[in-house]
């Protein structure tokens, strides 16, 4: 179930960073709301994965997560620019979630 919830929590971020972008730095109310809203359950679900999954792991993953999955958002949804690099880079960054997930210790204490 940790790794449920650790998938879920990292989808939550990538929503807070986008309400967070459209908070234009929290200074329109209720994108600003969202992101608090978004970020406490984000915060909720990584800490009950953190409780059979070690800090490093959960950690990693959950950033990783919002990492590539804001940059989809913004190359989706913001209009962001979409270059070689920037896949390439989003790449490595899937490429290490997956090295962090099957390296020995990355499933539990």
């Amino acid at each position: 179930m940790a790794w449920v919830y650790l998938l879920i929590a990292g989808l939550f971020e990538i929503v807070w960073a986008y309400f967070m972008k459209q908070s234009e730095g929290f200074t329109r109310l209720w994108p600003s709301l969202f992101t608090l809203g978004f970020m406490a359950v984000s915060f909720a679900l990584l800490s009950l994965a953190m409780k059979s999954l070690p800090m490093g792991t959960a950690y990693v993953i959950w950033t990783g997560i919002g990492a590539v999955g804001a940059f989809v958002v913004g190359v989706v949804l913001l209009g962001e620019s979409l270059t070689v690099m920037r896949v390439v880079a989003a790449l490595l960054v899937v490429a290490g979630l997956v090295i962090f997930r099957l390296a020995p210790g990355g499933s539990s204490h």
